[in-house]
């Protein structure tokens, strides 16, 4: 098992990161979470890591912090949750969230993230209500974004990570015309976006 990377960051396209560690690239799958904080290209990165090993594959998914790969794990736990819903649930919404919805048995925000059925997101809330109790008390909750344009190379980039995230392309144009014109980072605009898409 390869529990944590630390390397130079030499690519990063939602979901996916390549982080160079000691000359072999590693290709990371992440969340968005992870995402928002990540530095520029160039720069060095920690991240903690879980190995998937599939019939046809392994991936390596890539984590800023150990408390969102303990969510990922426990929501691995789940019947008919694997790692592309999980990833998806870590991106439209951070742990303190995602604990609150559970504490709160609030189906109807997790349905909202790409993926979740209404049977989903009700065995989610009986089956991590008492798996959360090692992830810590849920903190203050997130806000939406806000209205924008055509399309910048960050515009482009954010489309197709929400794409691979799930979301149709008819409701990612939507979404992320809810963004402020403002923004013009393609981690912003997906973070603006998801928060419209998990808030409205």
């Amino acid at each position: 098992m390869i529990g944590f990377v630390r390397g130079r960051l030499i690519a990063k396209h939602p979901p996916q990161l390549l982080v160079d560690v000691g000359g072999v690239g590693y290709e990371l799958e992440a969340p968005m979470s992870t995402f928002y904080g990540l530095p520029g290209v160039g720069s060095e990165v920690a991240l903690h890591t879980h190995l998937v090993v599939r019939e046809d594959a392994h991936i390596l998914f890539a984590f800023a912090t150990e408390r969102e790969r303990r969510l990922f794990r426990e929501l691995l736990k789940v019947s008919n949750v694997g790692p592309k819903l999980a990833l998806s649930l870590l991106s439209g919404m951070s742990v303190d969230n995602f604990l609150l919805c559970i504490e709160a048995q609030d189906a109807d925000t997790l349905v909202r993230i790409p993926g979740v059925g209404r049977k989903t997101a009700e065995r989610l809330l009986i089956e991590m209500r008492d798996r959360v109790k090692n992830l810590g008390q849920p903190g203050v909750a997130a806000a939406p974004g806000a209205a924008v344009q055509p399309a910048t190379d960050a515009q482009s980039e954010a489309f197709g990570a929400l794409v691979a995230l799930g979301y149709k392309p008819a409701e990612v144009t939507r979404l992320l015309k809810a963004v402020d014109p403002a923004v013009k980072t393609t981690e912003e605009l997906i973070r603006q976006a998801l928060k419209s898409a998990v808030t409205r």
